[in-house]
């Protein structure tokens, strides 16, 4: 019952001779219950100490995430995390998605990593950030930014941080103006690595991978962004793709048309042949096992960054996700 509901209910009848003292001690039974109800709405909609992490941050979210998704550019050795500790990262995140965050910290202080509920200073909007403690080899694994606001319905995928340059800032844009999103970030260059140790998109030892598999295992549709420099192979701005499947859901038709209809060319790798279709790629893979639906996505120069067609390639992105947020109400 809501309290308007319960001041409506107190009718008060004058008829019957109510005397002032009792009238005054049903008011003030009315008003305690008023603020109890007024009480337990505040409680519910902030949710329990026992439901938000430990760490606390007030921070410009574009700047944390981006500053992070740089370091890559010093090429710092990487290493993957062996199936030990990857396990565990994967365990603390199921128990994040989960909303089991006193689980999903212990889980994860014990690879080094913590959860942080981030408040951003431009929206007021919430985050959890899941990242290494300190730096050294865990914060080169990688980094995951959920939405603290709202349902989870979507992600966005960054594997390839300042070797695909701008993905990383319209993989911030993209979680900042959709609800529902989570964005995971790879922490290291893709060169970094022994060999292609540090290629997470084709990779299934990464922590990268471990967390998107998890996202997907709860059927969470996911978006990965790459970029690729255009040449006369290449006379796209945008390839299309879903990876390790041929088919593709309306949405992602709906993607190419409207990408197509604001001057962008566009190539549709589920309905002919096109480069970099992605069709090796392990969270693709991963997907399909899973029954997820998985869209890659490669932009050239210009519909990236600061390029003529970026807003247009951004826009157009963002529509896709608030599809799928919408479809998940």
């Amino acid at each position: 019952m809501s309290p308007a509901d319960f001041h409506t209910s107190l009718k008060i009848d004058f008829s019957r001779g109510i005397t002032r003292s009792s009238l005054s001690l049903r008011m003030l039974a009315s008003f305690g219950m008023m603020l109890a109800l007024l009480g337990c709405q505040v409680t519910r909609s902030e949710g329990s100490e026992a439901e938000r992490p430990k760490l606390r941050e007030l921070v410009n979210i574009d700047d944390r995430i981006l500053e992070y998704a740089k370091e890559a550019a010093s090429r710092a050795p990487y290493a993957p995390p062996g199936d030990t500790a990857r396990e565990r990262l994967a365990q603390g995140v199921r128990h994040l998605l989960n909303g089991d965050i006193g689980e999903a910290e212990r889980r994860l202080a014990g690879v080094g990593f913590q959860v942080t509920r981030l408040t951003d200073t431009v929206s007021g909007r919430r985050y959890d950030e899941v990242a290494a403690r300190k730096p050294g080899d865990e914060a080169r694994w990688g980094r995951l930014y959920v939405s603290a606001d709202a349902t989870l319905r979507w992600s966005v995928q960054v594997p390839h941080p300042v070797a695909d340059s701008g993905t990383e800032s319209l993989g911030v844009r993209l979680l900042e103006e959709v609800p529902g999103g989570a964005l995971v970030v790879a922490g290291a260059h893709r060169t970094a690595g022994r060999g292609d140790a540090a290629d997470v998109a084709h990779r299934t030892d990464s922590a990268f991978h471990a967390i998107i598999t998890e996202t997907q295992k709860k059927g969470i549709p996911g978006v990965q962004l790459h970029g690729f420099a255009k040449d006369s192979d290449r006379p796209f701005d945008a390839i299309l793709s879903t990876g390790a499947t041929r088919t593709a859901p309306m949405e992602a038709a709906a993607l190419a048309d409207r990408m197509q209809g604001d001057g962008l060319r566009v190539c549709r790798g589920w309905s002919k042949r096109c480069p970099l279709e992605g069709t090796t790629n392990a969270q693709g893979k991963s997907a399909k096992r899973n029954g997820a639906t998985f869209l890659h996505v490669e932009l050239a120069p210009g519909a990236r960054g600061g390029g003529n067609d970026a807003d247009e390639a951004a826009m157009a992105l963002s529509g896709l996700l608030a599809t799928w947020s919408d479809a998940g109400r």
